[in-house]
């Protein structure tokens, strides 16, 4: 099974402000194990939220309208992205209990099931 983890934007991400080097180097690590216990499927930041668009679709409207970046609420917003694969929600979150954190700041993962159809 296949899971969408998400990691919240806060107001650095969205300044397009880059994580310090440590956190990068321990990222770095914390993706390798990943990719070596068979985990990992993709691993990616986004940019801020003022280089993205959206599209709005009313009700009754047949065609969506384009809403430009930035946005701004940030508790709403991805920052970054894993696409793992494991057999349940609960072995996800272990394996995300271990993501690196050197400056223990405050942040968000949502961790959910890619479907299998739509």
């Amino acid at each position: 099974m296949r899971f969408m983890v998400l990691v919240k934007a806060d107001a650095d991400s969205e300044a397009g402000i880059p994580p310090g080097t440590e956190l990068i180097e321990q990222m770095g690590r914390f993706n390798e194990q990943l990719a070596a216990s068979g985990h990992l499927v993709q691993a990616a930041g986004l940019t801020p939220s003022a280089t993205g668009a959206r599209l709005v679709w009313s009700a009754g409207q047949p065609e969506p309208a384009v809403v430009d970046g930035p946005f701004a609420e940030t508790k709403e917003l991805v920052a970054g992205v894993w696409v793992l694969e494991g057999s349940s929600v609960e072995e996800i979150v272990e394996l995300m209990r271990r993501a690196p954190n050197p400056q223990l700041r405050a942040g968000t993962i949502e961790i959910r099931p890619v479907s299998a159809s739509l």
